[in-house]
C-alpha cells in the first residue's frame, strides 16, 4: 500500500480507456473485462478525478454509457471524452461542412453540423458501411476540393471484440490518404490535442494524471 501511495503522490486524476480495457465489445453488447467494474467503483470512491477517454466512434456517448451502465459500470455521459463530439467542436470552429462516413449510431453527435455542400470528409469506424461505394464517394469529395481536409476519428489498426479482432478506422484512413495524396487530421488517441481536451474537461494538468 505504501508503494502505491508513493506512486500516486501528486496525482489528482486518472484517464481510463474503455474498449479493450474496461470491456470487450460484441454484437451481443460485449462483456466486462474481469475486475474492471470493481476497479472503476474503487476509483470513484477515492479522492481521484476519473475520466473515460475513448476512441469509440461507432456509438454515440449516450449509447456507449447506456451499454456500460447495463454491465454494471458507474459512469455518466458527462465523464466521457469521445472523438465525435470533439470533432463537432472543430467543425464548428473552422466552419467546415463534412461529408460523413460514419455509422448511423454516431450521426447524432453531428446533429447541429451543416453537411450541405461538403468541404471536408469525416471518417470514423463505419463498420459495415465501409463499402467500396461509400469509400469511393469520400474519395471523390476530397478530390473535388482545392484544399482537401480529411478528419479521422482515431487511427487504430484493429480492436478486439468478443468474436475476435476487428479492422479499425486507421486502415481506411490510410487508403484515403494514399489515394488523395493528403494527410488526415486525427481526432482521438493518440493525438496530444485529444488528451489535452480530456484533461481540460477533467480540470487537471498532465503531470497530475495517471493513464
Amino acid at each position: 500500500m505504501a508503494a502505491w501511495d508513493k506512486r500516486l503522490a501528486g496525482v489528482r486524476g486518472v484517464l481510463l480507456d474503455i474498449s479493450g480495457v474496461l470491456y470487450d465489445g460484441g454484437e451481443d453488447g460485449g462483456a466486462p473485462i474481469p475486475g474492471s467494474v470493481e476497479a472503476v467503483a474503487r476509483l470513484k470512491r477515492s479522492r481521484l478525478k476519473v475520466r473515460f477517454c475513448t476512441n469509440e466512434s461507432q456509438k454515440s456517448r449516450r449509447e456507449l454509457v447506456g451499454l456500460l451502465r447495463r454491465q454494471g459500470f458507474d459512469i455518466s455521459e458527462g465523464e466521457v471524452t469521445a472523438p465525435a463530439p470533439a470533432a463537432s467542436l472543430i467543425l464548428k470552429e473552422r466552419s467546415l461542412r463534412p461529408h460523413l462516413l460514419v455509422c448511423d449510431g454516431v450521426r447524432s453527435e453531428f446533429g447541429q453540423i451543416d453537411t450541405t455542400n461538403p468541404n471536408c470528409v469525416v471518417i470514423a469506424d463505419a463498420g459495415e458501411d465501409f463499402s467500396y461505394q461509400n469509400m469511393n464517394k469520400a474519395f471523390q469529395v476530397l478530390m473535388e476540393l482545392e484544399k482537401p481536409v480529411l478528419i479521422s476519428l482515431g487511427k487504430g489498426r484493429y480492436y478486439k471484440e468478443t468474436s475476435g479482432l476487428m479492422l479499425d478506422v486507421g486502415a481506411y484512413m490510410k487508403a484515403l490518404e494514399y489515394a488523395c495524396g493528403i494527410e488526415a487530421e486525427v481526432v482521438g488517441k493518440p493525438s496530444p490535442e485529444y488528451f489535452q481536451l480530456a484533461l481540460k474537461e477533467m480540470g487537471v494538468e498532465a503531470h497530475e494524471t495517471q493513464r
